[in-house]
């Protein structure tokens, strides 16, 4: 462990606390019980749920846990095809890694003051990064880190690059400390671990050339798994920034990038470098078609959201003129008219509204739906005052239900003063909601 990291939630250093245990499974058998704090596995100390599945994957290992007062070792002998049934309270049980730089574009710099404080938590931690495709920058890894990743194989992983000109890069990423972010990739695509990476380009600042460059030294390493390329987003609550890219910029920004898509599918059979939903909007150009995406390498960077959107929706469509009630589907600036234009498609659009919903909480260009809150969606159906029932995507809401305001979204309907349904985020969700009666 490095001394000095910032952490987040360090409730139980080097332990995992049970959260639920599977009644007769072997753990269970063994006389541990919930609430139980697993402080080793042979001795050795748990950091999170990467530790539990590394260090009990032998068919016989000896638990060590904490009861209160009390402490508890039993060994454990796996039943073959059964799971050991436990379930933590978190993943990450030594404190999720904040992340040290001060980037000019961080989202996170740029939020409002007031909002929950796990909003603020700025990770940088690779076990999230090989967990859930969280973007990490390296600059925060130590050689003990490194050596863990390659031991334990956690590929792939996720990286902000951005760029590779070193002075680009110091205005960018303004690292706390050395920036050692490409010999690390050149270190750990040495050791076998491969590599998706994001670029956020900032009009002036690292697109055009610099884009090239950085391209031109990521396309030979054959561990970098795929590059996405997603605009500058900011909010008003900041000073740095009053634009991202224009039409016409977005436009050059894909006129760069499908040359590279041309070279790569022909040495690589792929892609490999994609640009975000936002450049394609943004030119009013097309958006490619499911095949060009290879599969979505770059899906939980949001590029590809749309066009699976748009393909899923044909797939599930509404019968023409098919009756349903009338409804009012509320999303982000971004995807309003993609919407507009599919239910116009389907012959619905003189039963089926689309609400368009402006940012005004972070305000800047924030247009995407995911990012709505509800004193936003709220003002937005009180303008409207349709009468109508109003769908808002759960996207908004997060795993406690609650949007990023803070509202629970069983909230929305009273305080609009409407019907106010929550649906999924799919649009097979929505074309079920449509077909609903309501």
């Amino acid at each position: 462990m490095t001394q000095g990291r910032l952490r987040y939630g360090d409730a139980h250093p080097f332990a995992g606390r049970i959260a639920a245990l599977a009644p007769g499974s072997v753990v269970a058998a063994s006389g541990f019980e919930v609430g139980d704090v697993v402080v080793e596995i042979d001795r050795e100390p748990l950091h999170d749920i990467l530790d539990w599945q590394w260090l009990t994957a032998d068919d016989r290992f000896t638990i060590t846990a904490e009861r209160r007062d009390q402490r508890l070792e039993a060994e454990v002998e796996r039943v073959p095809g059964q799971g050991l049934g436990v379930e933590f309270e978190g993943v990450v049980f030594d404190g999720v890694r904040q992340c040290v730089n001060s980037c000019a574009f961080c989202f996170i710099s740029q939020l409002p003051a007031g909002l929950r404080p796990a909003l603020y938590v700025r990770d940088d931690d690779f076990r999230l990064s090989f967990l859930y495709g969280n973007f990490i920058t390296l600059t925060n890894l130590d050689d003990a880190d490194v050596e863990r990743i390659v031991r334990q194989h956690l590929s792939p992983l996720y990286v902000s690059l951005h760029a590779v000109d070193k002075d680009v890069r110091a205005r960018l990423v303004r690292p706390t400390a050395g920036d050692s972010t490409l010999q690390r990739i050149d270190e750990l695509l040495a050791a076998g671990i491969q590599l998706h990476v994001q670029i956020v380009l900032v009009p002036g600042v690292n697109d055009r050339d610099v884009l090239e460059g950085t391209l031109e030294w990521l396309a030979p390493r054959e561990g970098i798994l795929s590059v996405g390329v997603v605009p500058l987003g900011y909010t008003a609550h900041q000073r740095r920034y009053e634009r991202s890219f224009t039409p016409e910029e977005s436009r050059t920004v894909l006129e760069r990038v499908s040359p590279w898509q041309e070279r790569m599918r022909a040495e690589r059979g792929a892609g490999w470098v994609y640009a975000a939903d936002e450049f394609y909007l943004a030119a009013g150009q097309e958006l490619p078609s499911s095949e060009a995406y290879d599969e979505f390498p770059q899906y939980e960077n949001g590029i590809g959201l749309v066009r699976t959107f748009i393909d899923e929706f044909h797939s599930t469509a509404l019968a023409p003129g098919a009756c349903v009630p009338e409804t009012t589907v509320l999303t982000g600036t971004l995807f309003a008219p993609v919407l507009v234009g599919l239910l116009e498609d389907a012959g619905v659009s003189e039963r089926v509204r689309v609400l368009s919903v402006e940012n005004r909480f972070f305000g800047g260009n924030v247009s995407v739906t995911g990012l709505l809150t509800a004193s936003d969606l709220v003002a937005a159906i009180r303008n409207d005052g349709s009468g109508a029932r109003y769908l808002v995507p759960d996207i908004v809401v997060n795993s406690d239900g609650l949007l990023l305001d803070d509202v629970p979204a069983g909230e929305l309907a009273r305080r609009a003063g409407a019907r106010v349904h929550v649906i999924g985020s799919s649009a097979q969700a929505l074309v079920g909601a449509l077909r609903a009666s309501g």
